[in-house]
């Protein structure tokens, strides 16, 4: 990973951190830079779309693609995502580290994988939405219809990856 991507995910971490979880919103540029430097990818660069996969006792496969024109680095950590506004609908990471960044440019697509329901128990709260954003940027979320309602509990989420394989939320 190259140092301006590191330190922007350290910078992204450390503000989550200090400022509680989800809440926090971590700038991300997605304006033109300077010295040829591609930006980092911001929730209003891409296009999202989300379908349904039955790995790992079925999760949801999020895509990500930058907009006609957008050329941006989406970071390795995983999406800022809800299903709801309540904290229980919060997706957790299921990855322990920082995966590489993706170049995201005309039909790259990068992946995530949210498994809702992790947990073998009964019961959970239903959703028929997931809002989403990136590095924490709640004021730039999207909100994606699912393709069929989730129970909740304890949601957990990949980080984002240039295949779709290793986008796979597999139950701790």
């Amino acid at each position: 990973m190259s140092s301006r991507p590191a330190r922007l995910v350290l910078a992204a971490v450390a503000g989550l951190a200090l400022a509680g979880g989800a809440a926090a919103t971590a700038t991300a540029a997605s304006s033109a830079t300077s010295g040829g430097v591609e930006p980092t990818c911001g929730t209003n660069d891409l296009d999202f779309s989300v379908s349904e996969k039955s790995q790992a006792g079925g999760y949801y496969q999020i895509t990500a693609k930058a907009k006609p024109g957008v050329t941006c680095w989406l970071e390795g950590v995983y999406p800022s995502a809800s299903f709801g506004s309540s904290a229980d609908s919060e997706v957790s990471p299921a990855e322990q580290a920082v995966s590489d960044s993706v170049r995201l440019t005309g039909d790259t697509e990068a992946y995530a994988g949210i498994n809702p329901k992790p947990v073998n128990e009964d019961g959970g709260l239903q959703y028929d939405f997931l809002h989403l954003s990136l590095l924490g940027d709640t004021t730039h979320s999207v909100t994606l219809e699912l393709p069929s309602t989730a129970t909740v509990i304890d949601p957990i989420a990949t980080n984002w990856h240039a295949d779709a394989s290793d986008a796979v939320p597999f139950p701790n």
